[in-house]
Order: C-alpha cells, then sequence, then structure tokens
C-alpha cells in the first residue's frame, strides 16, 4: 500500500511537470512573431491541401469554354489552356506537396537516424566508413542527387519520395551523429554505463530522448526542401505527371501562356513560395525555443 501510494504521488508530478515545460515552451515560442507567423502559413498549406480537394471542384474536370479564363467568381484563381480550375488544381498540387514532403522527410528519418545513433556511440571502425560515405553523397548538390535518383526510378510520386528522402539522408545522419557524440559524455550516461545498462536501452532511453529536440528543428526545415524538390522534380518531367495535379506541372504548363495567362505561374509560384517560407520559418522559431540559451 504504502508503494502503491508513492506511485500514485509520483506520477501526476512527473505529468505536471511535462505540461509545465510544454506551457513555457509555447509562452517562449508565441513571443516570436515571425515563427507565429510561420506557424498560420503552416495551418493554412495543411488546411488546403486536406480539406482543399474536399470542397473544390474535380481538378481534372475540362470547361472548354472556360480555356485561360481569367479570375471570376466562377473560377477564382482563373482556369488553365483546357478550363481546368485553378484552385482546385491548387488545392490537389497542396495535398502531392504535402505526401511529397512529409514522407520523404520520414523516410529520411526512419532509415538516418538509427544510422547516426549507431556511427556516433560505437565509433570505432564504424564511424569513419559512415562518415566516408556521406561525405561521398554531400559533394552532389542535393537537386542534382535527387534528379539522378528520379532519373533512375522513373517518374512517379512513389519516385520522388525515394528520391528526395534518399538525397535527405546524409543531412540526417550528420546531425544524429553530432548530436549522439555530445549527449554519450554527459554524466547521466556514464552512469547508465556504469551502471551495466545495455547499449539498447542507453540508446532509446537516455541518447535518443536527448537528440529529439534538433531532429524535430532537421525535420520542418526539411519539408520545405522536399516541397522545393517535389516541384523542380515535377517541372522537368522526372515527378508527377500529367494531369495529377502538381505545382511543378502547373508551372511546366505554364511556360507557354506567360504574356497570354500569367495567373497560371503566379499561384503555384505564390504557392511553392508562402509554403515553404512558413516552414522555414516555424523551424527557426522551434530552434530558437529548444536552444535553452534563448530561454528569456
Amino acid at each position: 500500500m504504502a508503494e502503491l501510494g508513492v506511485k500514485e504521488t509520483v506520477a501526476p508530478v512527473v505529468s505536471s511537470g511535462r505540461a509545465d515545460r510544454r506551457r513555457r515552451l509555447w509562452r517562449r515560442f508565441r513571443r516570436r512573431p515571425l515563427p507565429m507567423v510561420g506557424l498560420v502559413l503552416v495551418v493554412a498549406f495543411l488546411l488546403l491541401a486536406l480539406v482543399g480537394p474536399l470542397v473544390t471542384p474535380d481538378p481534372s474536370l475540362q470547361d472548354y469554354n472556360a480555356t485561360l479564363a481569367p479570375p471570376s467568381p466562377a473560377h477564382p484563381l482563373g482556369a488553365d489552356d483546357l478550363g481546368r480550375d485553378v484552385l482546385a488544381r491548387i488545392a490537389s498540387g497542396a495535398q502531392i506537396s504535402l505526401q511529397a514532403g512529409v514522407l520523404s522527410t520520414l523516410l529520411a528519418m526512419v532509415i538516418g537516424i538509427p544510422i547516426g545513433l549507431v556511427a556516433g556511440y560505437y565509433r570505432r571502425w564504424l564511424d569513419p566508413v559512415v562518415m566516408r560515405m556521406v561525405d561521398v553523397v554531400l559533394a552532389f548538390p542535393f537537386l542534382v542527387f535527387a534528379v539522378g535518383l528520379a532519373a533512375i526510378i522513373g517518374p512517379s510520386l512513389r519516385g520522388v519520395v525515394f528520391a528526395l528522402g534518399f538525397a535527405q539522408l546524409p543531412a540526417v545522419i550528420r546531425i544524429t551523429r553530432g548530436e549522439v557524440l555530445a549527449v554519450r559524455e554527459m554524466d547521466y550516461v556514464m552512469a547508465a554505463v556504469a551502471d551495466g545498462a545495455g547499449d539498447g536501452h542507453i540508446l532509446f532511453r537516455y541518447i535518443l530522448p536527448n537528440c529529439a529536440n534538433p531532429l524535430i528543428v532537421q525535420a520542418t526545415v526539411a519539408i520545405p526542401t522536399a516541397i522545393i524538390g517535389e516541384a523542380t522534380l515535377s517541372f522537368l518531367g522526372l515527378g508527377v505527371q500529367p494531369p495529377t495535379p502538381s505545382w511543378g506541372v502547373m508551372l511546366t504548363i505554364a511556360q507557354q501562356y506567360l504574356d497570354q495567362a500569367p495567373w497560371l505561374a503566379i499561384w503555384p509560384g505564390v504557392m511553392i513560395a508562402l509554403a515553404t517560407l512558413g516552414f522555414n520559418l516555424l523551424g527557426d522559431g522551434l530552434r530558437d525555443v529548444f536552444d535553452p540559451r534563448s530561454a528569456r
């Protein structure tokens, strides 16, 4: 009964401490105007991607009477060369961008974090081998490497996800390894080693949770990079293929009608800029909030 009483009193204290920390982080975040702008843009992008396709017309519906129609009540953002509603295609394109950004970043995290953990924790011969391989990949610019992989895999959304995910791997591995090298020297990790804890317990109980904040920030910054990468690959014909709506595909079509219908290029370009700006501002805000030196 005494042990039960201790557990009952300790659990609420731990839960309250976590809640206080979350409230403290939120207060620090909302005091920064630019990250709040980023949060608003990200939420708007998510709503457009998740809800937009449900409330807009079929993006593939063609109305030849509205070919290259300017913005109007019937077509708030205009119509393209086949009379398809630009707003509907923008909303569906946001869904494609969200899938490419989130899934490719998730793929990079799932593969890169374990590699970085093992390389940083065990060192010996494994760390130099992994880092030299990472250096070889980093010798290629991100988009060049992604274009090469997409050309090998083939043009499709799946190919885009794999190409962008593997192109992001080096950054994830380096960040994870660097954090592990710092955390493994902490007193609580050394105490766990002295206490006889196993490697798996140390890695996933002590090291990985304390590497989470930089990895969250990296994910927030990697998503806009992937959004731009998806648009670039689709623009080059190596990503999503027509008639599937994608912001990159829309820009490809818009090239032919810049004089007649400039809105065909303006809207997807604006959406790419706003989506990437929102995630970048949000990532900068999270980095400042998680940095203890910025606490005020």
